[in-house]
Order: structure tokens, then sequence, then C-alpha cells
């Protein structure tokens, strides 16, 4: 069963989009796919619809997890948001630099740091993982497991609880840097042009929980 149809976004659709409604649009499409529905939509004709531009309500930030498909887990379509996704969900120099992009330039309207459930990458960085480049990249994740107050003894990927605890950890920092350490994206998100939320996505079931 499909809901009804969707439009592509347009400029005229994202001008009039808030922070709060592009979120409320995102909710109701993990519900849909938690329900197992999908928006009704034609992707060639979207394809078409956005050829000469691109309106994207939002910016997501997560886990390059399988499991973890924005577009999927959000029911969203062609031209519907802008996906980052880098193990850890962390930012980078990189990474701030296309959420300036996404949001100052092309006009999305939120960000989403979007932890997971069961994330290999926080269990590596929990055991402390040592694997060429992998190494460098989950350093960038070690300020979660250091903020973290858990038994020395269950400190590592065995114990779910401390898991969970880095993992939700590690939005928040996230969302702390991106404000630290864009100055663009802070001015965005102090004028009320666009909010910055983190989010939890549970592999198990595939619901979302806004933080």
């Amino acid at each position: 069963m499909n809901v009804d149809l969707v439009k592509t976004q347009t400029k005229e659709i994202q001008s009039n989009m808030t922070p709060n409604k592009a979120l409320a649009i995102l909710m109701a499409g993990n519900q849909r796919f938690q329900n197992n529905l999908k928006a009704n939509r034609d992707l060639l004709k979207q394809v078409e619809a956005s050829k000469d531009g691109q309106y994207p309500f939002a910016v997501i930030l997560s886990c390059i997890d399988s499991r973890v498909s924005s577009e999927l887990i959000f029911d969203q379509g062609v031209g519907d948001i802008f996906s980052i996704r880098i193990a850890g969900n962390f930012v980078n120099e990189d990474i701030l630099g296309s959420m300036e992009f996404a949001c100052k330039v092309a006009g999305s309207k939120l960000i989403v740091v979007l932890g997971h459930s069961k994330c290999g990458a926080i269990k590596g960085v929990c055991d402390d993982v040592k694997l060429g480049n992998l190494t460098t990249m989950l350093s960038k994740l070690k300020p979660a497991v250091d903020a973290v107050e858990h038994p020395a003894e269950k400190r590592n990927s065995q114990d779910p609880v401390f898991v969970e605890k880095v993992t939700h950890t590690n939005v928040s920092l996230t969302i702390e840097n991106i404000k630290k350490q864009s100055p663009v994206l802070k001015e965005l998100l102090d004028d009320g042009e666009i909010d910055i939320v983190g989010a939890m996505y549970d592999v198990e079931n595939g619901k979302v929980a806004f933080l």
C-alpha cells in the first residue's frame, strides 16, 4: 500500500520550509518505513524534474553501515535530502564544508546527525582496534569513549550498554563540533534558519528516535 503522491522538491517548496517542518517530514517518512509503506513517487519523473537544479530540505550525516540508508529509512526520493556517510558519523573539515554548501548555498533547513545501534565503528573504537588507515579514522571517535563513565572491566564492545552510551555520546559531540568548527552553520542556527538535531536508528526494528 502506498501513500499519496509526493512532489519533487522545488525552490518554492524549499523556501517555504521550516526546520520544524523538515523534521516532521523525516519523522513521517520513518513511520512509513516502519509500517512497510512507501510514498507514491515516480523516481524517473523526479530525475527529470530535478535535472536543472536541486532543492533538498535536509542534510543527514550517517554511518556507512549498509543497513542505514537515509533515503530508505526516511522514505525520501530523488532531490529530497543530502546524504553524507562516513563510518562513525563524525565530522571533519570536508564534511563541514559539505554541510555549509548544503545549508548556506543550496538552502537545506535541517542537519541530522544519525547514529545507529550495533555500530561497527563504535565497537572498533571501544576495543581500540588498530588497522591501517582505520586507526586514524577511529581516533576521531575516541573522545566519545573517553567521555563515557563506565566500569573499567566493561569498557569494550562486549558490553552493549557501554557501546550504546558511546554511540549516543558520539552523536552529541558531533553536534557540538559542528557548532564549534563551522561559524557559517552556527550563524544559520542562531538566526533560526536551520536546526541541528541528533537521532539514533535501531537496526533491529527500523525506528529512528530523535534525541
